[in-house]
Parts: structure tokens; sequence; C-alpha cells
């Protein structure tokens, strides 16, 4: 079992940047070594939906921290974001039944 904490949300203007982190406090290897990896988002009122998702040879993210950067940002990228981790989940997979592990998510909010 890995425990996910994610980090880096907050607010900014249309247009604005963010870089996301999750990591697993705790885990000496690298994360995406032994599971693989992705990032969800969340609005009120609409389903999860994958962002992105590790994909093997990204060595940035073959450490403990997985990041998310994100650029131009616009008010409907605004949500809580959520890492997500599997030891089975296809690479790439961006399906979310497919992660068995979640951290606790981190809010994203972009205004115009």
């Amino acid at each position: 079992q890995v425990h996910l904490v994610e980090s880096g949300g907050g607010s900014v203007q249309a247009g604005g940047s963010l870089r996301l982190s999750c990591t697993a406090p705790g885990n000496t290897d690298g994360l995406a070594y032994l599971y693989y990896m992705a990032w969800f988002r969340q609005s009120p009122g609409k389903e999860r939906e994958g962002v992105a998702a590790y994909v093997d040879g990204d060595t940035d993210n073959a450490k403990n921290t997985l990041y998310l950067a994100m650029d131009n940002l616009q008010p409907e990228d605004t949500a809580t974001y959520y890492c997500a981790a599997d030891p089975a989940a296809d690479n790439g997979e961006l399906n979310a039944e497919r992660y068995s592990y979640w951290g606790q998510g981190t809010q994203v909010t972009v205004s115009s």
C-alpha cells in the first residue's frame, strides 16, 4: 500500500502556470518504478477525468515525486487534482477505475 500526498495547487489568473507534485512519504524507492502513476481532476458535478499518466522512460518522474506542469491555465481547468497509483495499471492508463491508491487532492482555481 502507498500513501500519496499532493501539493502545489493554488489560485492563479487565466494564462498562469502551476506545477503540482505528488509524493509518497516513507517510500524509499523510485515511486514510478513501483507503480503506474497518473493525474486526474474533478470539478463539482462532474466525473473524475484523466489529465496525464506517467509513461516509461520519463526520468523526471521516475523518482519519488510525480510532477504535473500546467501552463496557460484557463477557468475551465479549475478542479481538485488527484494523483493515483496502482501496481498493475497499464502504462499510460487514464481510466480512474484502474487505480487503487489516491491522494487527498490539491485544489486548483483559475480566475478569468
